[in-house]
């Protein structure tokens, strides 16, 4: 079965509110076995909401289609898919209750427009909103199936989970393939480097190997689809290896895993804790670190030294060396690196400078450049980075390479 998702409003054509159910319905339909191949923005309009429900048809077994149905003259949803497919709108009675008894107890007046929420299609069925006023709707005709759910998150996602779930498992019923996903997370690696060494093992149909550039990394997600859970699974699992082996390092997760938490993990693994010493990222490292549960066993100390000032009297840096080489320099990193492992007792200590901009950067040094250092018992490494982008960029991007710097230390990788 293939699927269809229309979203309807012209709020979200604005961007005056930011589309989170075809996020989540996909997710669902994911979990179903039944792919989404496309998805639609349409505003209040009746003309391009019939055309755009009619493309789908054409394309589609299923459509879903969120928002429209209000008691307003813009909600048009229902009316739209009621033209695309020829029939009619039509009472019904257990809705029309509902909503009755929805205005009486909160002892507001029922204007008629209210009325027009209880329509479904003539032959269809209703979806009951019990967190709303608004009833979803399902057609089936021509082979196809329309499922009408309104807009407010509160009220679709109860409606999905309790009514159009066990509807589709029962229509899909022996039908129903198993569709599986697994995410692999890199980090160290650009889109088009990444996509490059695995190439040859990205073209299959099944499992499907897609790059997603995510945030400040590279995630590709395997999907693999069949009728026996086990040979999904050695699909999924024998696709991860082959491209666990061809990309090494730069994978750090899987899934839901994040930088921090599979760098807090290691550290707790090997009974090892960490301080850091940031100016440029303003304490945006040790922020993450300690977003991530159980930290506090790892975490001891973070410092936010921005001031040259800061970086004497609480680094311990040498005035001489932030004279001489600048506040933003290899050898300052080195030493905020080595005075907060000194002064904390940590087993490795990071030392972040750099120029985050807009304003401050010279030829010689030029805005996004950042010097990282860390040092543990066996002496202390630094690194150049050059950073592009904006001043948040610029942070979020030198966090996540000193997270990785850590993390390359911690399983012996050369970093």
């Amino acid at each position: 079965m293939v699927a269809e998702i229309v979203c309807v409003g012209t709020e979200l054509l604005l961007g005056q509110i930011v589309d989170t159910n075809a996020a989540y319905l996909s997710q669902v339909l994911a979990s179903l076995g039944i792919n989404v191949y496309h998805k639609s923005t349409v505003g209040d309009n009746l003309e391009r909401l019939k055309e755009v429900i009619r493309l789908a048809a054409s394309r589609s077994d299923l459509i879903i289609t969120s928002g429209g149905l209000g008691p307003t003259m813009d909600d048009l949803t229902k009316e739209a898919v009621a033209a695309a497919f020829g029939v009619a709108l039509v009472p019904d009675p257990e809705s029309e209750r509902r909503i009755r008894e929805f205005f009486a107890h909160r002892n507001v007046p029922l204007a008629p427009s209210n009325l027009k929420q209880a329509l479904v299609f003539e032959g269809g069925m209703a979806l009951q909103n019990r967190h709303g006023t608004a009833p979803g709707a399902v057609l089936e005709k021509d082979g196809k199936i329309v499922i009408c759910l309104p807009g407010p998150p509160r009220e679709l996602i109860p409606m999905v989970e309790t009514q159009v779930v066990p509807f589709l498992e029962k229509k899909l019923g022996s039908k129903r393939r198993i569709l599986k996903s697994l995410v692999l997370r890199l980090v160290g690696i650009g889109e088009s480097l990444a996509e490059q060494k695995v190439a040859d093992l990205i073209t299959g149909s099944n499992p499907t190997v897609a790059p997603v550039l995510s945030g400040y990394e590279v995630h590709f997600r395997i999907t693999a689809s069949g009728d026996d859970p086990e040979a999904v699974d050695r699909m999924l699992q024998e696709k991860k290896q082959q491209l666990c082996a061809r990309l090494g390092d730069y994978v750090y997760g899987f899934d839901d895993e994040t930088l921090e938490s599979v760098v807090v993990r290691l550290l707790t693994e090997k009974g090892l804790t960490v301080s850091v010493a940031e100016s440029c990222t303003g304490g945006l490292l040790g922020h993450r670190i300690t977003n991530v549960p159980g930290s506090s066993k790892v975490f001891l100390c973070g410092v936010t030294a921005y001031a040259n000032e800061a970086k004497t009297s609480l680094l311990g840096v040498n005035r001489e060396t932030i004279l001489s080489r600048g506040a933003v320099s290899e050898q300052v990193a080195r030493e905020m690196s080595e005075g907060i492992r000194r002064i904390s007792g940590s087993d490795f200590g990071i030392g972040i400078t750099g120029i985050a901009g807009p304003e401050g950067g010279t030829p010689e040094k030029p805005v996004g450049l950042v010097y990282m250092a860390i040092s543990d018992q066996n002496g202390t490494q630094s690194y150049e980075h050059r950073f592009g982008g904006s001043r948040e960029d610029i942070k979020q991007r030198a966090a996540q390479t000193a997270l990785d710097m850590l993390r390359r230390k911690l399983i012996g990788a050369g970093g």
